[in-house]
C-alpha cells in the first residue's frame, strides 16, 4: 500500500471507532499520536489523548445517539487525508457546558444535525491532529443557543 492508502485506513479506522455509531475510546491510544490535536469550530481545542477520551465521553453522555458518517470519498496527499461527513444527535443526557457559545441544561431533547469538513495529519500511522470546520451555526441554531436569522 502507498502511504496515501495507509493514511486513509487509519483515518477510516478513527471515523469509524471514534465518531461512528459506537465509540471504542481504545482507538485513542491505538491510532491518536500521545500529543494529537482536535481542534473544531464549536469547542475549546483539545489536545492528548486523555483530554480527547475525556472531551468524547462527556460528548456521548449529553448525546448518547451521537454518530458522524462520511458523505465522500477521503482525499489523501502527503501526510493529510481531507473527509467530509455528517452527523448529529439528540441531547438527552447531562448538562453539556463543552459549546463555546453557551451550555445546555440537561435533557434538552433537542436535536442537532450538521455537515463538516476535516483535516487530519498522520505522521507513522498516527493521527496527530484534526482540524475540522462545521457547520456550527446550524447545530447551535438547533439546540437554540443561537437564534436564526
Amino acid at each position: 500500500m502507498t502511504k496515501q492508502e495507509d493514511n486513509k485506513a487509519v483515518v477510516v479506522k478513527w471515523f469509524t471507532d471514534f465518531w461512528g455509531e459506537t465509540c471504542d475510546l481504545s482507538v485513542v491510544d491505538a491510532v491518536a499520536a500521545p500529543d494529537m490535536l482536535l481542534k473544531y469550530s464549536l469547542h475549546e481545542p483539545r489536545r492528548g489523548r486523555d483530554d480527547i477520551k475525556a472531551f468524547m465521553t462527556d460528548f456521548r453522555a449529553a448525546f448518547p445517539d451521537l454518530n458522524f458518517w462520511a458523505t465522500a470519498d477521503l482525499i489523501a496527499e502527503g501526510d493529510y487525508v481531507v473527509g467530509q461527513w455528517e452527523g448529529g444527535g439528540t441531547h438527552t443526557g447531562p448538562a453539556f457546558d463543552d459549546f463555546l457559545t453557551g451550555s445546555l441544561p440537561a435533557a434538552t431533547g433537542r436535536t442537532m444535525r450538521f455537515t463538516g469538513t476535516t483535516v487530519l495529519k498522520v505522521i507513522d500511522g498516527r493521527i496527530v491532529e484534526e482540524i475540522g470546520l462545521d457547520d456550527g451555526v446550524a447545530a447551535l441554531t438547533q439546540l437554540g443557543l443561537i437564534k436564526a436569522a
